[in-house]
């Protein structure tokens, strides 16, 4: 039971600080919400790994966690675009699809997927081409914004997806919370590089950075909820109730900011929803 509701929190926290992500970014500069959140995430991560008791860390896995941590950021900050400026009750169950990317990755390494994963990938391709459709109505900016969001949260999940199967190599070899840290630091170091280049403006108001701080207290704690879960149940039952996350962004995004979906668009979210979960169950 506990850990069933430490996986519901986890995908709770992650669906909160997806919308918050995708919400502040329409408002500030994609860079500024992106650094803030993620230093955020890193000093907090500083304060645990020094908390803690002192563990032995794995050189080569420290560096292979801070380069598919750029991987993982570039899949953010194109998941925080889409949302952006498409619409994320659809966006979000798409960017979900890149846990199909650790399935790829074990068949190309001699693994065989299960049948409720090949099941999967094929509900969760035919739901973003569902999705993807656009009203009839629709006018022609529209329509290239909304296939615009798709790609690139596409882009999203490939980034993602290619996060979570090198992260999973580098954790089997180290401390969890030192390859969090390699991860995050390498982001950080990466958006201080652009930041310093395109010079966005910070925002400094107390209300709009609360929001900020949340996306990334938000994300880390969904990180250490899903890793204490996993290492108290079935993964297979932690991984399903995990991948619920864009459920809780599509909720937000229908009564807070009151989006509306086609028949065939609704169909396509619940379609690759329906994807998304089978590829973690099986």
């Amino acid at each position: 039971m506990i850990t069933a509701l430490l996986a519901l929190a986890s995908s709770l926290s992650w669906g909160l600080s997806d919308f918050l992500g995708g919400f502040q970014s329409r408002r500030h500069h994609l860079i500024a919400v992106m650094l803030l959140s993620q230093s955020v995430a890193l000093v907090i991560l500083v304060v645990v790994v020094l908390a803690g008791a002192p563990t032995e860390h794995d050189d080569a896995a420290t560096a292979w966690a801070a380069g598919v941590g750029i991987l993982g950021l570039l899949g953010l900050v194109a998941f925080y675009r889409a949302l952006a400026i498409g619409t994320m009750s659809i966006v979000a169950p798409i960017s979900a699809t890149g846990v199909a990317i650790p399935v790829l990755v074990g068949l190309l390494s001699g693994e065989r997927p299960g049948a409720l994963q090949v099941v999967g990938m094929a509900l969760a391709c035919c739901g973003v081409v569902l999705a993807a459709r656009a009203a009839p109505e629709t006018d022609d900016e529209m329509r290239r914004t909304g296939r615009t969001a798709v790609w690139l949260a596409l882009v999203g999940a490939i980034g993602f997806g290619s996060f979570f199967a090198g992260i999973d190599r580098a954790e089997q070899t180290g401390d969890v919370a030192w390859v969090l840290l390699a991860a995050r630091t390498a982001d950080i170091a990466l958006l201080a590089v652009v930041a310093a280049a395109v010079r966005p403006r910070i925002p400094t108001a107390p209300s709009s950075l609360a929001p900020i701080v949340a996306i990334g207290i938000f994300d880390l704690l969904a990180n250490f909820l899903f890793v204490i879960a996993a290492g108290r149940g079935l993964l297979s039952v932690v991984g399903v109730l995990g991948s619920l996350y864009p459920a809780v962004t599509v909720v937000l995004a229908r009564f807070v900011l009151h989006e509306r979906l086609t028949r065939s668009q609704s169909a396509g979210v619940l379609v690759t929803l329906t994807g998304v979960i089978a590829l973690a169950a099986g």
